[in-house]
């Protein structure tokens, strides 16, 4: 751990920050301490949530610091030099890590998944910033621990059974929360995932969603998902503070769209059907009716009239037949209106500026009632409810005149019809348009085209500061007119990986000349197809380990994966590396990862292909560090479904912004950057930290346009190069031969065959020095060599070429019984370790090496992990360059602490 002073903080680095970090850290403490906005932008593999998180931390800190110092005492200026000296050196032995108690901020840090969160999570468990409190939001699906709602499929339904048991004081893991907020083994962890307080609520019996809510009031840092920030009323449910705290938005490329979608809606005249059916059931349920049908309110008394619930009842009835009377002259393209028409809509179905506020709160009102009464049966109907309450929330959110010109500006209303039929009522009240079966119903699109007003509502809640981050965010211009942002610090890092790390490559013409182009019309042409899977299916052979396809579609995986599958060239594929398809389903999801992360690392396989889709699951968040992701191949560049409406209106939206402000992008120049933004995504899943490399093939004839290059992230360009197939394998056979031997982390071990053991040896065996890639093997841990046995057998043992300085020499290896005194490791031999140590001896100075081969000799008699990782510590503080050498110690750490081991080397990546 080094401390480094930027901008006035010492930051506490877990290794010496390179310069690109620095920058970036001080744009960091710049933004919060001048409480403006920034917008940063550093590649994926260069430590950005590391920097975001100790520089953030080490400002809030400080912060901390700050504020109980001048509650304690006020009059700290009038002290002299060396009282202010003594009062600081109290406060920095004796500093607890909660809030300060005169308005110390907390930090809010959004990601778009939760994924993406534990993985910050687990950045903040390694570094220095541990002690701060931590806890993170999550939903009741992940969190639930009630035996009856945890069966549930639908989350809704979850939600509302939920809310039902909680008001009606029926769930006693909701009841036990009170009492266990106090419980030391509840409160005393610093950092609590949505993992550890599921398992806290697990063994002490409380729940863990609401438990959360409770640890969040005394968090310096709150983790949540991006929907959970920017919906008004989630925030309000789960108790987030906006005002005076700091907002970080990270993996921020897709901010507009979240924006544009938070303030956005989508209702059907289905929906509003069942808002009536749900009126007039509350409404029999308070009627004599009720006796008959069985139902009653037990202990929840409705919190409204029966002649309320006839005025909205009309209301609804009112809404339906202004919806259904819509001219829509094209079903397929539907109607579009300006911003305004829906005041219109609302105004013709009894809701104004004036009454707005009491029919919003009698929606929620029924909406509750419908929750809790009847043990679930009207639950059905509360989605209806749910949808028109927000329907409302939106658009009269501010009933101010320049509110309103902005949403008209900023708005369309779309309607179209849906497949679909609506079933005839059987009550006296019928709804006047369920009368008649209808052909289809009919879907009500309420769009915001405009990210800055999504951000703006944000904004209006007292942020001090808002940081937007990403490794693709530029070009930065355009992202910040259109987000209507004041920002005060930029930051657009290069990245830190070296040309002979990365191949870039573009591929316009397959093996058999069969030019590479997935546009709209050559998609279904079976020559192209055909041809991208010979050249997916030949760049197999000189790919090593785990890869990555990415298309631009899942209509087009699937069309690719049928052809491939009919002419034998997916078995053909199959039999070098196992194929996993990303599939759709959250459980089928995580279980293919898995095998795929299993397939990699079998030192009996070649290695594994992931197919996936772009702006997919794999696309996103995830990690294919080191050989997990030796390449990544895009077949395609996936555009936006040019004739859907909303693309359609978003691009004349654009075209008329742009006459007004030329820092907004036009609409074709959004079109083509929607595109390069999912492609730079995929990409970033393979170089994943500065001693990564990998292989990026582009699949495609049009990324040599300079329109669609340039959108691609700057780093990027300019290793971009057209080439022919025959140069393509090459360039690719001839780059991961150098690349393995210059960067040997994170390898796969060969297999090793039985019929010669390389642990006992063979008698008067030699053994060659064999560079990895002239067998279908992978590197290991010493290199990317392996030492082949000079004997009739095929067996290999793992030896570092660079300890040798002659490549190809001889080594006799002088055969060792295993070592007796370590149950955990059994084939380590004496020769192992000393070949090991020859290699740490080149890496470290004479103190350094004792100290490290004492600190192993200790280990291995004690079993102390902890007190081996402080001696590491000491020694690669200041050789951060060569924390590789750590990767050796996985053979010499006994199998209880392995998983320790793993978590300590991640902190030096």
């Amino acid at each position: 751990m080094t401390e480094y002073q930027i901008n006035g903080i010492m930051v506490k680095f877990p290794f010496e920050p390179y310069d690109i970090q620095k920058d970036y850290m001080s744009k960091v403490i710049d933004c919060l301490r001048n409480q403006r906005h920034g917008v940063l932008e550093s590649p994926t593999g260069t430590g950005k949530t590391l920097s975001l998180l100790c520089s953030s931390l080490a400002w809030l800190e400080t912060k901390i610091k700050e504020t109980n110092n001048l509650n304690f005492f006020p009059d700290m200026k009038n002290l002299d030099e060396d009282c202010l000296n003594e009062v600081n050196q109290y406060f920095n032995k004796n500093q607890a890590p909660s809030r300060g108690v005169l308005g110390t901020p907390q930090i809010i840090y959004s990601s778009r998944t939760h994924a993406q969160l534990s993985q910050a999570m687990q950045e903040l468990k390694r570094s220095d910033y541990s002690h701060l409190k931590a806890s993170v939001i999550g939903s009741r699906e992940q969190m639930c621990i009630h035996p009856e709602i945890i069966k549930e499929e639908s989350n809704s339904v979850k939600i509302n059974m939920c809310r039902m048991k909680v008001k009606s004081h029926s769930c006693h893991f909701y009841n036990r929360v009170e009492r266990q907020k106090v419980n030391p083994q509840v409160t005393e962890p610093s950092i609590v995932d949505i993992e550890d307080i599921v398992k806290l609520g697990s063994q002490h019996k409380f729940c863990p969603y609401y438990m959360s809510k409770e640890l969040q009031q005394k968090a310096n840092i709150i983790f949540m998902p991006y929907n959970y920030l920017l919906d008004a009323r989630v925030r309000k449910s789960i108790g987030v503070e906006l005002t005076n705290n700091i907002v970080i938005l990270d993996e921020a490329h897709n901010i507009e769209r979240i924006c544009e979608d938070s303030a956005s809606l989508q209702i059907k005249s289905t929906d509003i059907v069942l808002s009536i059916e749900g009126v007039t059931e509350a409404m029999k349920v308070l009627s004599s009716e009720a006796g008959d049908m069985g139902m009653s309110y037990n202990d929840t008394p409705p919190d409204f009239s029966p002649d309320e619930l006839c005025i909205l009842k009309q209301i609804f009835l009112d809404f339906e037949q202004v919806l259904d009377n819509i001219e829509i002259k094209n079903h397929s393209e539907g109607a579009t209106f300006e911003g305004k028409y829906i005041f219109k809509m609302m105004a013709d179905s009894g809701v104004t500026n004036e009454n707005c506020g009491t029919v919003i709160n009698l929606v929620d009102k029924l909406n509750q009632f419908m929750t809790t009464a009847g043990e679930g049966v009207f639950q059905k109907w509360t989605h209806g409810l749910s949808l028109f309450e927000d329907l409302l929330r939106i658009v009269f959110i501010n009933v101010e005149p320049n509110y309103k010109q902005k949403l008209e500006r900023c708005y369309k209303v779309h309607v179209m019809m849906e497949e679909g039929e609506k079933q005839k009522q059987s009550s006296n009240w019928l709804s006047k348009a369920s009368n008649k079966v209808k052909p289809a119903c009919r879907v009500l699109s309420f769009w915001c085209f405009s990210p800055g007003f999504g951000m703006n509502i944000l904004m209006g809640q007292g942020v001090k500061s808002v940081i937007l981050t990403s490794g693709t965010l530029a070009p930065l211009p355009p992202l910040i007119t259109e987000l209507e942002l004041n920002v005060g610090f930029q930051l657009e890092n290069p990245h830190i990986v070296k040309g002979d790390q990365i191949c870039v490559k573009i591929l316009s013409k397959g093996p058999d000349g069969q030019i590479l182009n997935c546009n709209y019309q050559n998609r279904d042409n079976p020559k192209y197809i055909t041809s991208l899977g010979r050249t997916v299916s030949n760049l197999i052979r000189v790919i090593p380990h785990g890869m990555l396809v990415f298309f631009p579609s899942y209509v087009m995986l699937r069309k690719c994966k049928d052809s491939w599958q009919e002419s034998g060239l997916w078995a053909s594929m199959n039999e070098r590396k196992n194929i996993f398809v990303e599939p759709k389903e959250k459980n089928a999801f995580q279980e293919a990862m898995q095998n795929f992360y299993k397939s990699v690392h079998d030192p009996n396989l070649q290695g594994a292909i992931f197919m996936g889709v772009c702006r997919g699951k794999v696309s996103e968040g995830l990690d294919f560090a080191d050989a997990n992701g030796r390449a990544v191949l895009i077949t395609g560049l996936p555009f936006p479904p040019l004739k859907d409406p909303r693309i359609v209106l978003k691009k004349q939206y654009l075209d008329n912004c742009k006459l007004k402000n030329r820092e907004y992008l036009n609409g074709n120049e959004w079109y083509n950057l929607e595109a390069a933004k999912a492609v730079n995504q995929a990409i970033g899943r393979v170089i994943r930290h500065r001693h990564d490399y990998g292989a990026i093939i582009l699949l495609d004839t049009r990324f040599n346009n300079s329109n669609v290059l340039n959108h691609m992230s700057m780093w990027l360009r300019k290793y971009a190069k057209n080439v022919s197939y025959v140069d393509l394998m090459k360039d690719l056979k001839v780059f991961f031969e150098g690349a393995a031997v210059k960067f040997p982390i994170g390898a796969v071990k060969p297999p090793i065959k039985k019929e010669c053991n390389p642990v006992i040896g063979c008698k008067s065996a030699n053994f060659n020095i064999v560079p990895s890639y002239k067998k279908n093997t992978g590197p290991n841990f010493f290199g990317n060599s392996t030492a082949k046995c000079s004997n009739s057998c095929s067996s290999s043992s793992e030896i570092e070429e660079s300890t040798f300085q002659v490549k190809r020499r001889k080594i006799t290896l002088i055969p060792n019984k295993p070592i007796q005194d370590d149950t955990e490791n059994k084939s380590i031999t004496k020769q192992d370790v000393k070949d090991y140590l020859i290699m740490v001896k080149k890496n470290l100075n004479v103190k350094e090496y004792d100290s490290f081969v004492s600190a192993i000799k200790k280990y291995r008699g004690d079993s102390e992990i902890q007190s081996l990782f402080q001696t590491l510590d000491s020694i690669f503080m200041s050789r951060s360059s060569s924390w590789h050498l750590m990767l050796g110690l996985r053979a010499y750490i006994r199998e209880q602490h392995k998983q320790s081991l793993e978590e300590y080397i991640l902190k030096w990546k």
